[in-house]
C-alpha cells in the first residue's frame, strides 16, 4: 500500500515539474517574473530567457523521470529509484529555497520530505 502512495506522489511531483518546465521554457516573461520572484526587466533579457529555458530542461527531465519510474518500475527497484529522485529533488529544492525564493521549500522540499518518509516506511516494511 505504501508503494502505491509513493507512486502517486511521484506522479504528482512529476506533473508539477512538467508544469514548471513549461513555465520556464515557454512562459510569458511577466508570469515568469511573478512566479520566480525576479524583476521583469531581468527576465525579459535574452540571456535570462536562455537560463530559464535551460533550467526548464532540468525540470522537464526530472518530471519525466518521476513519471516514467512510477509507471515502469516495480518493487525494490522502484523504491531505490524513488529514493534517488527524491534526494535529488530535496537538494535542488533546498538550494533553490535559499537562493531564489522561500516558496520552493513548500513546492519542492515538502513533497520530497513526504516522499522520503514514504520511502523509509517502505524500507522498514
Amino acid at each position: 500500500m505504501i508503494i502505491w502512495w509513493l507512486k502517486a506522489l511521484l506522479v504528482l511531483i512529476g506533473v508539477e515539474h512538467l508544469g514548471i518546465a513549461v513555465l520556464e521554457m515557454r512562459g510569458a516573461p511577466a508570469k515568469q517574473a511573478s512566479v520566480f520572484g525576479m524583476p521583469l526587466e531581468f527576465v525579459k533579457q535574452p540571456h535570462a530567457q536562455i537560463a530559464l529555458a535551460n533550467q526548464g530542461v532540468y525540470n522537464l527531465m526530472l518530471g519525466a523521470a518521476m513519471l516514467a519510474s512510477a509507471f515502469t518500475i516495480a518493487g525494490a527497484a522502484f523504491v531505490t529509484v524513488a529514493l534517488i529522485l527524491l534526494v535529488f529533488l530535496l537538494v535542488v529544492g533546498v538550494y533553490g529555497g535559499v537562493t531564489v525564493t522561500r516558496k520552493i521549500f513548500l513546492v519542492q522540499v515538502l513533497p520530497a520530505v513526504i516522499g522520503l518518509a514514504l520511502v523509509l516506511i517502505a524500507l522498514m516494511a
